[in-house]
């Protein structure tokens, strides 16, 4: 992805200096003339540059830097840019900004109320804040606005993770507010998060005055050094002029490239200020546009087709980069008939249901999936970054494959595996130029015939399956239910353990953004404000059609953020919450159970009084979930029978508004199959518990 070090340095210049002189460049007919105009611009720019007595050095060399750049800079970059320019217009027209009126007219107006304006203008209509005293402002400003409402989540990590929840289920950018100090700190795990998960974010933060920064003022923390390693990018604003030209960026750097978030640092007084904004201020951020990744070379389209005629067996390992091309990618299946094995950031990216679909690969993924990755003699590598949780020992992963990588960071390739064939580039672009490019150059789907056959009789061998109770709910079987109920359309949150998942394993996911989770910071009490951001989307105010969103929860994982069961209630979110309540970390018992003796070492969340029925189900039950929803108005029940399941289930579907649902389960029931850390496919657990002592 790319990363600060990409982006200019220091405080981002306004218009007037070397960056907007790039933006406004003229086209030229003649190489000799763009010369000209550049050697003008930056003469003229140079001389615009105030270098104030207390401007830094690096901002100062940074500009240097810039000129520099500026006369070495080609054409072909300048084509670039207004390549750039005119994507970022048509983007902001087809959002409305076009036709947005300025209710303010030409009167000056507070700095805060600027940053308000140009959420609307980006086609925000929602945001996640909780007020303090540096975003106080802010809050004032959202009073005055009439598109963009406010949901006040409890905490700041519930609603950074409400933020994200939206830009997961939507695709677009989530917005969340917080204050200064504690208010800021408390979102660090949201972004480190988002980043991971390339979540498209913008988080603004109040400051101190910008007299007081750096003095250890009430409330102060230097958020923009803290959060630097865990944004895509970050500002801090010490001019109300640069609040529109920063909050465009942010939004472009959002949602652009890999997605990720960005964080705006406003201080108070900038807040206060008053100013005519200026709408027409061009980006400063012409180092990141030249970084862009470029379409796919015809060679590196032709070298893949015809790696797809040399293979006999070929296997798709798609991730979270396919999630906006997901029509194209079932295009190229269509055209070729390779099996999919999807990670858990690419869960409906391709239909589980297609019999090509060999569902979720890695450490929980099927037998099939992980037996089909490791015979393969050809990876296609689509929208992936070979994590670790898919992985296991690098070294023993796809031995017999050649492998193709497409990604649109290039920081992933050849970061943790080498591609035999690498393009670096936005997939869906990609994947339409490689159909068309096969399409040109057919692929005879049944040349796959016996690769096919032998997939199959793995299946066959090693069917998805779990053990059956009839005294107990088994937490499958209740996942199971679920999709059977909902007919498979539901947005599914969830927390970080094992309900995670036997989610991902047993709900079958159709289509793309119907799945919310915490992948590669794997952050506990992720479900339910995600659930919150999800059901905020699709709520049908917006536009979008009304959807059921159900966030599948752990006990431990809800705890975490279960205070924002009274913004459910509050706003009226229509959230259904199905807790796989086991008194346990049950992940982490797990792991006691396989690699450490069952020795229990601080998971069981319960009383310490409480005695376990032969049924793994405990005589007590701590902390009652359905006396705390109750308590902030919502609805719930608790069931422990598996014949009490379905209407259970039917009861929390067909109640209107929010509803938890306690499902209590055994703590002794394992995520199988399982790969253990560091392992190899060799190394695949189907069957048992490691225990040989109870």
């Amino acid at each position: 992805m790319f990363g600060n070090s990409q982006l200019p340095k220091g405080q981002a210049p306004a218009a007037g200096t070397l960056h907007g002189a790039v933006q406004s460049l003229p086209q030229a007919a003649t190489l000799r003339e763009v010369r000209r105009q550049r050697r003008r611009q930056i003469r003229s720019a140079r001389n615009a540059i105030e270098i104030r007595a207390e401007a830094p050095a690096e901002v100062v060399q940074s500009r240097v830097a810039e000129a520099i750049e500026l006369r070495s800079a080609s054409p072909a970059d300048s084509a670039e840019l207004e390549a750039a320019r005119a994507s970022a217009r048509a983007s902001l027209a087809q959002q409305g900004a076009s036709e947005w009126v300025d209710r303010f007219g030409r009167q000056q107006r507070k700095g805060a109320d600027i940053v308000v304006q140009a959420l609307e203008r980006e086609g925000c209509s929602t945001v996640f804040a909780y007020p303090g005293g540096a975003s106080l402002e802010i809050h004032q400003a959202l009073t005055r606005s009439n598109t963009v409402r406010n949901i006040l989540c409890r905490h700041e990590q519930g609603e950074i993770f409400a933020a994200e929840g939206w830009g997961k289920v939507t695709g677009d950018v989530g917005v969340c507010i917080a204050t200064s100090g504690p208010g800021a700190t408390n979102l660090v795990t949201g972004l480190a998060d988002a980043l991971l998960d390339s979540v498209p974010m913008v988080a603004i933060t109040g400051q101190v005055p910008r007299r007081m920064i750096g003095t250890d003022a009430f409330q102060e923390t230097p958020i923009v050094e803290v959060t630097r390693q865990i944004t895509k990018h970050n500002y801090l604003v010490m001019d109300v002029h640069d609040i529109p030209r920063i909050m465009k960026e942010a939004f472009y750097l959002a949602r652009t490239g890999r997605p990720g978030p960005v964080l705006v640092d406003i201080p108070k007084d900038v807040q206060q200020s008053l100013a005519v904004p200026d709408w027409k201020t061009p980006m400063a951020i012409a180092g990141y546009m030249r970084r862009l990744p470029p379409p796919p070379l015809p060679s590196q389209l032709t070298a893949i087709v015809r790696a797809l005629h040399e293979a006999k067996k070929p296997v798709l390992y798609v991730g979270g980069g396919c999630l906006n091309s997901w029509r194209e990618l079932r295009e190229f299946v269509s055209l070729t008939g390779i099996p999919v094995a999807q990670t858990l950031m690419g869960l409906g990216t391709f239909d589980a249901t297609d019999p090509l679909s060999l569902h979720m690969l890695g450490m929980h993924g099927t037998v099939v999936a992980n037996y089909a990755v490791d015979h393969a003699d050809l990876l296609l590598a689509f929208g992936v970054r070979f994590d670790d949780r898919v992985t296991g020992k690098l070294e023993a992963f796809a031995t017999r494959a050649r492998i193709v990588h497409i990604d649109i960071d290039p920081a992933e390739i050849n970061k943790n595996k080498e591609a035999h064939i690498s393009v670096c580039s936005d997939m869906t672009p990609t994947l339409k130029l490689l159909n068309e490019a096969v399409a040109r150059s057919p692929v005879d789907p049944s040349c796959y015939d016996d690769w096919r056959g032998e997939i199959t009789e793995q299946q066959e061998k090693y069917p998805q399956s779990y053990p059956t109770r009839d005294d107990v709910i088994i937490p499958q079987e209740a996942v199971k239910v679920l999709h059977e109920e909902t007919n498979g359309e539901a947005i599914i949150t969830t927390g970080v353990g094992q309900h995670q998942m036997w989610a991902a394993q047993w709900y079958k996911f159709r289509g793309p953004r119907q799945w919310a989770t915490s992948g590669g910071l794997g952050s506990m009490g992720f479900g339910l404000p995600s659930a919150l951001g999800a059901a905020a989307a699709f709520d049908g105010k917006d536009g979008r059609p009304k959807k059921i969103v159900v966030d599948i929860d752990g006990d431990g994982s809800f705890m975490m953020n279960c205070q924002e069961l009274a913004t459910a209630y509050i706003e009226q979110l229509d959230i259904k919450m199905m807790i796989l309540n086991n008194q346990h970390l049950g992940m982490v018992v797990q792991w006691e159970d396989r690699f450490y003796k069952a020795n229990r070492a601080h998971t069981y969340l319960g009383r310490r009084e409480a005695e376990y029925h032969l049924t793994g189900l405990p005589g007590d039950i701590y902390p009652d979930f359905v006396m705390m929803a109750k308590s902030c108005g919502v609805p719930g029940a608790r069931i422990f029978k598996p014949e009490e399941l379905r209407a259970g289930i039917r009861k929390m579907l067909d109640t209107p508004g929010p509803y938890l649902l306690d499902v209590m389960v055994p703590h002794i029931e394992h995520v199988l199959p399982m790969i253990p850390g560091g392992g190899s496919f060799k190394d695949i657990i189907t069957t048992g518990d490691g225990r040989d002592t109870y």
